[in-house]
């Protein structure tokens, strides 16, 4: 069982730009997970088990849904609270927070957005205590950073829509209760609808082999003629739009979770570096480690007050896409930087499940992949300075 000795870098005073409030949340995350998360976690990422009875904790801790009004069953916080829970848990595990941000921002968010008032009562406060299960379907087999082509299809029939399709590297699809899917209409517009586990012809095969978020519940979903209810539609929104700002909510979390993992390996490799004894001192003493390890902090601080500033953005309702895709990018790929350099300060130590750097570093190539790739949010960026589209 793992000793949980984290101590959280805080090299400009961040602390002192959060809330009393905020400080709370996130004391209270990092206290859960030091107890819940730490102990078990690197056993399941060597078996490929996903622990779900922590989805009852995640509910409590008020995990999912943070942002969702209290009526609905939500915290009803800001912004910020929600990175800080974000990057709490990905301190833990990079699947952990996926499993919260997959309910949060990409199946309570559209429910509470495009939702009629009967989905939001039906779904809403199930979800944020964690009696449901939610998953996102978007990505296909053969279309994920363009999903305007995506082939899975909606057909009125009249008292009931029939569903057929499929998505593919669906976090939680396989412990899912419910899944908001997007595919296309008859006029080839593009719409969301609530899809229920046990509904003839929907499966969510598990998916195996992977090498990276390992203690993540990953699979498919199989739409084989399935009666969905007209109920079950998101009735006012067409398009690219839905998914999008789901996905924008989500990369919003994303930014703010990777900081996690990295303090996390920087920490590691901070304390390990003035441990470890060679050529008679501690390697901390060494040049070269000091320079990763300034780095590291550097980098780390960078990404903080960027999350933190797009967090004061996103409560003010001025964030945009593009500002989002940037932090999303940024982040993710200073935590790919961390990750690597901080196994290289442990040593052949840094293969091994007793730290948890190499679990880290498999996790955050996902990360860097999913929610819109490291290149595709490049060309955002340089799309919205140049004002040239270079994806067409």
């Amino acid at each position: 069982m793992a000793n949980d000795q984290f101590t959280a870098p805080d090299y400009f005073n961040v602390d002192d730009l959060l809330t009393d409030e905020h400080k709370l949340v996130r004391d209270a995350c990092r206290a859960w997970v030091k107890k819940e998360v730490s102990p078990i976690i690197e056993e399941c990422a060597q078996e490929c088990a996903f622990p779900k009875h922590l989805i009852k904790g995640l509910g409590d801790l008020g995990a999912f849904g943070p942002t969702i009004p209290t009526k609905y069953g939500g915290g009803g916080l800001d912004y910020i609270s929600y990175g800080l829970m974000m990057q709490e848990l990905e301190r833990g595990d990079s699947g952990i927070r996926s499993t919260a941000s997959v309910q949060g921002s990409l199946v309570m968010f559209p429910i509470n957005e495009f939702g009629t008032e009967e989905q939001k009562m039906k779904h809403l406060p199930k979800l944020a205590s964690g009696e449901q299960i939610g998953c996102f379907g978007l990505t296909e087999p053969n279309h994920g950073s363009d999903p305007s082509n995506m082939l899975s299809t909606i057909v009125d029939k009249g008292d009931h829509f029939l569903l057929n399709g499929a998505k593919m590297w669906i976090t939680n699809a396989n412990i899912a209760d419910i899944a908001v899917v997007w595919a296309k209409d008859e006029k080839g517009d593009i719409r969301g609808l609530i899809v229920e586990k046990g509904m003839d012809g929907f499966t969510a095969p598990e998916m195996h082999g992977k090498w990276s978020l390992r203690a993540s519940a990953t699979g498919e979903l199989v739409f084989d003629n399935v009666k969905v209810p007209k109920e079950n539609i998101f009735p006012d929104v067409k398009g690219l739009k839905g998914p999008l700002s789901c996905l924008n909510s989500a990369r919003y979390g994303i930014s703010w979770g990777v900081i996690g993992a990295a303090m996390d390996c920087y920490d590691s490799a901070l304390r390990y570096s003035q441990e470890r004894i060679q050529f008679g001192k501690p390697i901390a003493s060494f040049q070269l480690v000091q320079k990763k390890l300034a780095e590291m902090i550097t980098e780390i601080t960078k990404a903080q007050l960027l999350s933190w500033r797009l967090g004061v953005l996103k409560n003010e309702g001025k964030v945009n896409a593009n500002q989002i895709s940037m932090a999303k990018r940024n982040n993710v790929h200073m935590a790919c930087n961390i990750a690597r350099e901080a196994r290289q300060i442990h040593g052949a130590m840094g293969i091994t499940g007793e730290y948890s750097i190499m679990r880290h570093m498999m996790n955050l190539e996902s990360v860097l992949t999913y929610e819109g790739t490291h290149d595709i949010h490049l060309l955002i960026t340089g799309m919205d300075v140049t004002g040239i589209n270079a994806f067409a």
